[in-house]
């Protein structure tokens, strides 16, 4: 019975070290020799996912290599970028990231599976896998890639006033992927800020007090992140007071002279405008009235009155009271029957009887008249 037991514990030694000896060949298998935890890179920039692999006689399968990404949502499954099977390179099929991905050896089974990706994009940040197959041998490597979106030229600019005995704030601000650093600098051969300057290297500012003219010169400002810098450069000068005062008088004088000459300007065009409108107005034409068409019956009483002019003279006093009252008749009728069409007559414009006799004009004794034109 014991020699039994014995027996049995030498078969159950056996099979443990036959279990560890396939164990240990196993473990001899195929190895992953080098890869990387992570990968930082500039957006633009090129990187290479580095995974090289070393297989064993023992791995007789076929060779499969496997580059996968984690989706964005954690539930679900890995997206595969690029894969080599059977002796193929089989391309991406993710769009976005279509010739831009390609294995770095032209023939991954030579050992080198390692990934390139060109023109990186902040979003082709985040967990990729390489994963290398040949039965029985199989492994998988992880590797974290962040892409950081360079800083871009920062502005620079002096906030506060640039005068002696002031406080003075040289201020810097660029966009990127954070944290973003700010270092200031100035230019010359020591490149040394002034004493009493304070910097801070996250808001960049750089504050000097009580400057001098001594601080004046161009100052550099360096914004970086973990992939790339920019920096730009602004110009401090502290002057004294009066100079600032003189520089604000001579403003205020050249505001002035431009306003006087703009209102020079404005008088000559409306000058010029009013002449021209006075050269096209015409000017106002004197026209005598057309005198009014002759009726019947005034040619017939001035034939009447030509004809008898001669006795009018040897008319008697008793007579010419007659021809008076007739005459006035005769004239309130001639007014009622003037044309229609007769021009206008001013009734405001008379002529003085002194005026009349330097004319050369004739007093003469108009006789009444019938309306058919015979002296009554």
């Amino acid at each position: 019975m014991e020699r039994a037991a014995a027996m049995e514990r030498i078969r159950s030694g056996a099979a443990l070290l036959l279990l560890l000896y396939l164990l240990a060949g196993w473990s001899q298998g195929l190895k992953i020799t080098q890869d990387q935890s992570a990968v930082e890179a500039g957006d633009g920039a090129s990187v290479m996912l580095k995974c090289r692999f070393k297989l064993d006689s023992t791995d007789i399968g076929p060779l499969d290599i496997e580059w996968s990404r984690a989706p964005a949502d954690s539930t679900a499954s890995q997206i595969i970028i690029i894969d080599f099977s059977g002796d193929r390179i089989y391309g991406t099929r993710v769009e976005d990231m279509k010739g831009r991905v390609h294995f770095s050896s032209p023939d991954p089974k030579n050992g080198d599976a390692s990934l390139n990706i060109t023109r990186l994009k902040p979003s082709d940040s985040g967990m990729y896998y390489c994963k290398v197959k040949k039965s029985p041998g199989s492994e998988i490597k992880p590797v974290k890639l962040d892409v950081f979106v360079r800083p871009s030229p920062p502005t620079c600019y002096v906030d506060g006033s640039q005068e002696i005995g002031k406080d003075v704030t040289l201020k810097c601000s660029s966009e990127g992927t954070p944290p973003i650093s700010y270092t200031w600098t100035k230019q010359g051969s020591a490149k040394l800020l002034p004493p009493t300057a304070t910097s801070d290297i996250t808001a960049g500012t750089l504050k000097v007090k009580n400057a001098t003219a001594a601080y004046s010169g161009d100052y550099t400002c360096v914004a970086s992140n973990r992939v790339d810098s920019s920096e730009c450069v602004v110009r401090l000068s502290v002057t004294s007071s009066s100079n600032n005062g003189g520089k604000i008088a001579g403003a205020i004088i050249g505001i002035l002279l431009a306003l006087l000459l703009l209102a020079i300007i404005v008088w000559f065009f409306l000058r010029r405008k009013r002449k021209k409108t006075d050269e096209k107005e015409q000017p106002y034409e004197i026209r005598e009235d057309v005198p009014a068409p002759k009726s019947r019956v005034s040619t017939a009483r001035s034939y009447t009155v030509d004809s008898q002019r001669s006795s009018l003279g040897s008319m008697s006093p008793s007579n010419i009271e007659t021809y008076k009252t007739h005459y006035d008749r005769l004239a309130t009728d001639d007014m009622e029957r003037l044309p229609t069409h007769s021009p206008t007559l001013n009734p405001s414009f008379k002529v003085a009887g002194p005026s009349l006799n330097r004319m050369g004009a004739v007093p003469v004794m108009i006789p009444a008249q019938h309306r058919d034109g015979s002296i009554v």
